[in-house]
C-alpha cells in the first residue's frame, strides 16, 4: 500500500510520459520528518544524470521546525537510488532528442520514501491545447449524462 505524499502537477501536462520507474531517495532525518508533515513540493523539480548517478533537482523540502542545526538546504540536490542497469537504460532514453526524466510523485512504500520518475517527451503548445479540449469535452458529456 503506497501513501502518496506529493504529486507533480506539471508532469503529465508538460510531458508525454512513456515509461515510469521507481527510485529510492537519499534523505536526512529532518527531511524525513518534514516529508511526514507533508511539507514537500515537486512542482519545478526535474532529474538528471551526473557522474553515472541520478539526482533530483529543485525538489523543495521545507526545513523542519524543531530541526535546528541539522536542517539541510531546502533545494539541495538529492541522490536517487537506482541500480546500474536502470541508470544505463535511463541514460540511453534521455540521450534521444527531446526526452527528459521528470519526477511524477513522491510516496511512502512502507516506511521508505520512493520517487516515481517518468521518462517523457516535452509536449508542444498545440498538444497541451488538445488535451485540455478533450478533458473539457469529457466533462461536458458527464454533466449532460447527469441531467
Amino acid at each position: 500500500m503506497n501513501k502518496i505524499i506529493a504529486k507533480n502537477p506539471n508532469a503529465r501536462h508538460n510531458y508525454t510520459i512513456e515509461d515510469t520507474i521507481e527510485a529510492g531517495i537519499v534523505l536526512s532525518g529532518t527531511e524525513i520528518k518534514s516529508i511526514r508533515a507533508g511539507k514537500v513540493n515537486l512542482k519545478d523539480s526535474y532529474a538528471g544524470i551526473k557522474n553515472g548517478e541520478v539526482y533530483i533537482y529543485s525538489m523543495h523540502i521545507s526545513p523542519y521546525e524543531q530541526g535546528n542545526i541539522f536542517n539541510k538546504d531546502p533545494l539541495r540536490d538529492r541522490k536517487l537510488l537506482l541500480n546500474k542497469l536502470e541508470i544505463t537504460r535511463l541514460y540511453g532514453k534521455i540521450k534521444q532528442k527531446g526526452y527528459s526524466i521528470v519526477p511524477i510523485s513522491l510516496y511512502f512504500k512502507g516506511d521508505i520514501v520512493k520517487v516515481e520518475l517518468g521518462i517523457g517527451k516535452g509536449k508542444k503548445l498545440y498538444d497541451k491545447r488538445e488535451d485540455i479540449a478533450k478533458k473539457d469535452a469529457e466533462r461536458r458529456m458527464l454533466q449532460a449524462g447527469r441531467q
